[in-house]
């Protein structure tokens, strides 16, 4: 988990100011469902890097409420609303029973990492498109072989930054043909 471990660094190495100033402008986004359960739906990564410092309080921000929806009806409103990604960590369509109860409980996509160290090297520009790093995961996915060290993660991080410049990127959320500077 490189980009929750990075994170997680970023925040424990936060004075307590800080940090709430941090959370409070980066609140988790929730759809609150049954029981007034919130689900996340984006910035899982902060999520677990949260829970995997020891930190307990963030900030969340309720996007929808669904707590009067079935069970059915609340899944495909989330589905439709592109606000689940229920896909594993080789990249495969899971059902949504599949989904973790708690953040602790994700699994790593190291192409998920990859891609978000892609885009903080330049690589491609950050876009409100839902799950675009998992889009940019699965392009280096079919593309890449999987690393075994830290070393060969930092080459792989240069390959792929040039690989998202390419051609055949050019379809992915974010996408640029070259660095801006």
């Amino acid at each position: 988990m490189l980009e929750v471990d990075a994170k997680r660094k970023r925040l424990l190495a936060m004075d307590a100011k800080s940090l709430r100033d941090f959370l409070k402008s980066a609140p988790i986004p929730t759809v609150i469902g049954k029981h007034d359960r919130h689900y996340v739906i984006d910035h899982h990564h902060l999520a677990r890097a949260l829970w995997d410092g020891g930190i307990a309080k963030a900030f969340a921000e309720v996007v929808a409420d669904l707590s009067r929806l079935p069970d059915a009806k609340f899944w495909d409103t989330v589905i439709e609303r592109r606000w689940v990604h229920p896909y594993d960590e080789r990249g495969i369509l899971r059902a949504i029973s599949s989904i973790p109860d708690e953040v602790s409980a994700l699994t790593d996509d190291p192409y998920r990492s990859l891609a978000a160290f892609v885009r903080d090297a330049g690589g491609y520009l950050k876009t409100p498109e839902p799950f675009a790093e998992f889009q940019w995961a699965d392009f280096y996915r079919t593309r890449m072989p999987i690393w075994t060290s830290e070393s060969q993660f930092k080459a792989a991080v240069e390959q792929a930054v040039h690989l998202a410049w390419s051609p055949d990127a050019r379809t992915l959320p974010g996408f640029k043909s070259r660095r801006v500077k």
